[in-house]
């Protein structure tokens, strides 16, 4: 093709781009998408370089893979290879993009003596075409184009501009995004189509079963559990679940899976980037499928068959399964803990009540398994035997024999007002006495009992109330009011501060 012609297609191309230039396809508009669409024509990557050899996941003995809470994976891949004697290196395929580089550890399980590292590399500078056309920059390169139906080549184009688009020079002009389709003559050194770990081997044994591993970003885990209330809200059906989430950039086909729950704390650094919950109330776990053990300060769940976890998938793996566990359902007022040295505005004097449920996690009660942290989510059948979700909220790691403390919502048919009803100054600028009176309304069909917060700051002393208190805290008491179905119940208390 003449450069006129190629100027003319251009031309064409520039004027109307929205209208496909004659033989080109869709034209300007799709230019570049033409011209990197015909980086397809490379040949084929050739195997690895003289005295390389590469080992791919077909070899894979075995891999097991441990999961943290944050952001974090521990890999190790097992396989069987064959290596020359000598100095080579091992080009090892198939793991994670985004590895560690500095974690990383090669080591022969059966002959260990028999093989040393002398370097190691990690190689992630992958193929792409915005990758080729970078290193095609200054080199001249063949462009082809269909004229009339027939395919043309112009192969004196040269490279000389990538930023924001494509800039050749062909035959002493200027050519921006041409259309067709570009041709490279080779793949570029450097370039691999896969992250691969790359070592620099002394070896003295033919064959080797040898460990690779290392640790990786984009690959983590979390619990969720799902908690049935039963009609009368005194037993709950606790569910388990382990969400596995797999962007780290590998797959890992029938890989033993372990699970650390604890807080691993980590030098600070910086790593490469690179079903919905609510359906599983209507699900019933089988079995335990994890093993659960101390290890070290932390917790470690086995999951006791192999799993293949594919890139960027997200896993949901039963964890638990505790059925007809006792609950307690319990109402917390806590007014806002202020004006205790000035006066209290009416706008401030009404608090919504707080239902929370708690839960033993001991064997006696069903439970018993160290729980990681998680969110809970709390359902309840209505009349039609339909499950509803009720509220939820996150815990933290709780042992064995610890309380699960949830708040669900806030309670719609029981009522809390605090009004300041005095307050002095006995003492200017160190002794203040207030009065308070608390009123509880229950509009349901049943009796309850409120607890009500209150946190009191400085050297303090109830001087007057009208019902028992626990002392939790220096700076916490707790009143239990019982207050009967459709009635109300009235606190009463004075109290001095010196501050």
């Amino acid at each position: 093709m003449t450069a006129q012609k190629w100027t003319d297609k251009i031309g064409r191309a520039f004027r109307n781009p929205g209208v496909p230039a004659r033989g080109t396809g869709r034209g300007f508009a799709l230019g570049c998408a033409g011209l990197l669409a015909g980086l397809l024509l490379l040949p084929a990557p050739g195997g690895a370089g003289p005295g390389a050899q590469k080992s791919t996941p077909d070899q894979q003995k075995t891999i097991s893979v441990t999961i943290y809470n944050n952001d974090l994976g521990l890999v190790k891949d097992v396989r069987d290879i064959e290596l020359p004697i000598g100095v080579l290196d091992l080009k090892f395929e198939g793991v994670a993009a985004r590895i560690d580089p500095t974690s990383v550890h090669i080591r022969s399980l059966d002959r260990p003596s028999d093989l040393g590292v002398l370097e190691q590399n990690f190689e992630y500078d992958l193929i792409s075409p915005a990758k080729l056309m970078e290193k095609y920059l200054g080199q001249t390169v063949e462009l082809v184009s269909k004229e009339e139906g027939k395919e043309e080549v112009w192969s004196k184009a040269k490279l000389i501009g990538i930023e924001g688009g494509y800039v050749y020079e062909m035959d002493g002009k200027i050519a921006v995004n041409p259309p067709g389709r570009v041709v490279l003559p080779e793949l570029p050194q450097g370039l691999i189509s896969k992250p691969t770990l790359v070592w620099m081997l002394e070896n003295n044994a033919k064959r080797h079963t040898v460990e690779a591993s290392y640790l990786t970003g984009g690959i983590s885990w979390k619990s969720d559990y799902v908690v049935v209330l039963s009609r009368d809200d005194k037993k709950v059906d606790v569910s388990g679940w382990v969400t596995i989430d797999n962007r780290s950039g590998a797959t890992y086909e029938n890989a033993s899976v372990k699970l650390v729950a604890g807080d691993v704390h980590r030098a600070t650094r910086e790593m490469p980037k690179m079903v919905r919950m609510d359906e599983l109330a209507e699900m019933r776990a089988g079995a335990p499928q994890f093993e659960e053990q101390a290890f070290f300060e932390y917790h470690l769940y086995t999951l006791q068959r192999k799993s293949t976890i594919k890139e960027n998938q997200t896993k949901q793996i039963s964890l638990l399964e505790a059925p007809d566990v006792s609950v307690e359902k319990s109402y917390v007022y806590q007014p806002a803990a202020d004006y205790w040295f000035s006066s209290m505005p009416e706008s401030d004097k009404t608090t919504k009540i707080g239902v929370f449920l708690g839960i033993e996690n001991s064997k006696n009660n069903g439970m018993g398994m160290p729980l990681p942290k998680g969110v809970v989510r709390i359902y309840k059948k209505d009349a039609d035997e339909s499950l509803q979700f009720v509220g939820e909220d996150a815990i933290d790691h709780t042992p064995e024999d610890e309380k699960i403390r949830v708040k669900v919502g806030d309670a719609f048919d029981i009522v809390g007002e605090r009004v300041q009803t005095d307050y002095r100054v006995l003492a200017s600028g160190h002794l203040y006495e207030s009065s308070y009176r608390i009123t509880l309304r229950n509009h349901k069909d049943e009796s309850v009992v409120i607890q009500v917060i209150e946190t009191i700051p400085g050297d303090w002393a109830i001087t007057k109330t009208s019902h028992d208190y626990v002392k939790e805290s220096s700076n916490r008491v707790r009143f239990d009011i019982p207050v009967d179905k459709k009635g109300s119940a009235e606190l009463t208390y004075t109290v001095q501060i010196k501050y």
